[in-house]
């Protein structure tokens, strides 16, 4: 029997919030797709609902009639001030009234390590570590975790904020051997937390179960996630291929990787 009634999932064309359309539809009878752009031909049990989430009255409006939202929206990786004030910061802000007026109970939210990108790897930081965001998506990433945490407790309405590491087909690069979490896994990542009896305000870290951990997670334990992948049938042609990283670098010293080391997106050149 269905979790929910409907759940709505926002940046449902993404990289992942393509793999959570299909993966989450055992959970609900009614999945709604939200994107920015048609979502193309729709299953028996899918609806969409076409809009930018700066958009108030609408991204409100997506949300009437929901039992849950998979919050994936928002923008996808390092953009100029304007598009992360925009997509991430209103655009959140704008979910979390909707589920609000509209009495939406849970949400699953998408983080990011670039939340916390500028701890040490070798820090073992645990989830109650302080944000050290290593660009504005991680900033826009730490608003909305403040925002959450407001909303439980002020409104009731529960959140776990996944702190999605390097979600990826397979690893491209030495630092990903750490730091990767399979599609198979980000989906059971988001159904544990939409089916766990209490999430109250969580906070997850979102890898797989690869043999270095670099964070760690014992303080999600209640969510009930179970990684069943790892990054070890990739580990030989990863090495045979790509370069070490220099461990003295920003980028192979901090969780947040090359995020460390970008410029300031307003300061990169127009074309």
């Amino acid at each position: 029997m269905p979790h929910y009634n409907r759940i709505l999932i926002t940046g449902a064309a993404g990289r992942l919030g393509s793999q959570l359309r299909a993966g989450l539809g055992p959970l609900a009878r009614t999945i709604r797709l939200a994107d920015r752009e048609p979502l193309g031909p729709l299953a028996a049990h899918e609806e969409e609902v076409i809009f930018d989430l700066s958009d108030m009255e609408a991204t409100m409006a997506a949300t009437e009639g929901c039992d849950a939202i998979v919050h994936f929206g928002g923008a996808p990786t390092e953009r100029e001030w304007q598009i992360v004030l925009d997509s991430s910061i209103r655009g959140s802000y704008h979910i979390y009234e909707g589920a609000r007026k509209h009495g939406v109970k849970r949400i699953v939210y998408a983080s990011s390590v670039h939340a916390i990108g500028f701890h040490e790897i070798g820090a073992q930081i645990t989830v109650d570590a302080p944000v050290r965001p290593d660009c504005l998506y991680g900033v826009g990433k730490t608003f909305v975790e403040s925002l959450s945490r407001l909303y439980w407790d002020k409104y009731g309405i529960e959140t776990a904020c996944l702190r999605i590491f390097s979600s990826f087909p397979e690893p491209v690069d030495r630092r990903m051997l750490w730091s990767y979490l399979s599609f198979a896994d980000c989906v059971r990542l988001v159904t544990a937390s939409l089916t766990a009896p209490f999430v109250g305000h969580s906070i997850s870290f979102g890898t797989s179960d690869n043999a270095v951990k670099a964070v760690d997670n014992g303080g999600a334990n209640h969510l009930g996630y179970r990684p069943q992948d790892s990054s070890e049938p990739f580990r030989a042609r990863v090495e045979a291929t790509m370069p070490a990283l220099d461990p003295l670098s920003n980028a192979g010293r901090y969780l947040g990787g090359k995020f460390c080391e970008m410029a300031h997106p307003d300061d990169e050149p127009k074309s």
